[in-house]
């Protein structure tokens, strides 16, 4: 029960061995049978080739065919202390909103480099898409270092102009790996061929990440998911987000700014549980019948998130109808559903380069990022995302069509 689970996104430019990664894990950690390699050898003679790793998460023909991977896929295994799941990403530039749904899930992200190709345009927009997601824990593996036979020169400038680029972004990697996936080096044992190299091989650095606590130490925030009605009690279900939520706590379920206290605290096969923590799905049922739905957020009695109408965020449009100003569109923040209308698009940005773009037209493009000023129908709860990122991160949606992410950077 002690054991965390920890999910993290293999992100980067196609090519760039993401899948090949992810197939050497599994085989480090004896999570194949051998009915399994057998048919990825079967599949790679089938097709011409060696045999092929990637395949093992590859599921579908045309990625096994065109040597890409098209739709997320997440492997389950683990190591003597973490359970892990990995969600292997889509790299090409076509398939960023598939990328973009499987990294959401994500509380880490391995970004994985060619040696060869260093910094390519997916990097960059897979970097500035972690970045505005939240994800901070960030380990860099520079690969394929056996198409470079292994220099410590070569990984030295690379590592350096990974490390000043992501700095712009505010992202500071926890560690940067030189590996080769095809061989197997520095994955799960130290490579003798890179003896330069002095630190951990990738597995211990997993094992070695810590579960973020300091949400904890905020104020409570629990967005409502369900209320489940039996005959004897309202249970209202959702996650504790940020903060602590206690037995006898007195609380108010907004936006409708209505105050209760707490009776119980129900988490399955935990009974007479007093207090639940950031991270934990749980129940709860009020002293009173106090009306709940989803959408509702509780928060504790000081310390409240603010209420507006108005928010300003970064966000990443995704899909070929340029963003306009005007346009209406469904805004889902934390368990929120509300109608917007987008008021100003206030600058652009390449997504590739970072670089900022005249507003020659008042529109994003597909796969741009832009600064937009929103107006919402019904009230928000909302949290700037640098404060308390699942109330301050956001997805917008058009006739049930994820049309862009965003973070929100001010409320207005």
């Amino acid at each position: 029960m002690d054991r965390k689970t920890l999910k993290i996104a293999l992100i980067g430019h196609i090519d760039h061995g993401k899948s090949t990664l992810l197939g050497r894990l599994l085989l480090a950690t004896n999570s194949l049978t051998k009915g399994k390699i057998a048919q990825i050898k079967k599949i790679s003679k089938k097709l011409g080739k060696d045999t092929d790793l990637a395949f093992l998460t590859d599921q579908l023909e045309e990625e096994r065919e065109g040597n890409l991977t098209i739709d997320t896929t997440q492997v389950f295994l683990k190591t003597a202390k973490h359970n892990y799941i990995f969600i292997d990403n889509p790299g090409h530039f076509q398939f960023i909103k598939n990328m973009l749904t499987g990294t959401t899930q994500a509380e880490a992200a391995i970004l994985v480099i060619d040696i060869n190709q260093g910094l390519m345009e997916q990097t960059r927009r897979h970097s500035e898409i972690i970045r505005m997601l939240g994800i901070n824990k960030t380990i860099v593996v520079l690969n394929k270092m056996d198409l470079v036979n292994y220099s410590e020169q070569k990984f030295i400038q690379t590592e350096s102009t990974a490390r000043e680029f992501l700095k712009t972004l505010g992202i500071n990697p926890d560690f940067i790996i030189p590996i080769s996936a095809k061989n197997g080096l520095n994955i799960a044992k130290k490579s003798f061929k890179m003896r330069w190299y002095k630190g951990q091989h990738l597995l211990n650095i997993l094992d070695s990440l810590k579960l973020n606590t300091q949400s904890e130490k905020k104020p409570l925030r629990l967005p409502i998911q369900d209320v489940l009605e039996t005959a004897e009690e309202k249970i209202i279900i959702g996650k504790v987000i940020s903060g602590i939520v206690r037995k006898g706590q007195e609380v108010i379920i907004l936006p409708a700014l209505k105050k209760t206290t707490l009776d119980s605290i129900l988490i399955f096969k935990q009974p007479n549980r007093t207090k639940a923590k950031s991270g934990e799905c749980i129940g709860l049922t009020l002293k009173d019948s106090l009306l709940a739905k989803r959408g509702d957020i509780i928060v504790e009695n000081l310390n409240l998130p603010q209420l507006t109408y108005r928010i300003k965020g970064n966000i990443l449009w995704m899909i070929e109808q340029p963003l306009t100003p005007g346009i209406t569109l469904t805004l889902r923040c934390a368990t929120q559903e509300i109608q917007c209308i987008v008021e100003k698009i206030k600058r652009k940005i390449n997504s590739a380069t970072l670089e900022i773009s005249p507003l020659d037209k008042q529109e994003l493009k597909q796969n741009e990022i832009g600064i937009v000023e929103l107006k919402t129908k019904n009230i928000l709860v909302a949290e700037k995302f640098n404060f308390i990122e699942e109330l301050g991160r956001f997805i917008l949606v058009q006739n049930n069509k994820v049309c862009a992410c965003g973070i929100i950077t001010d409320i207005l």
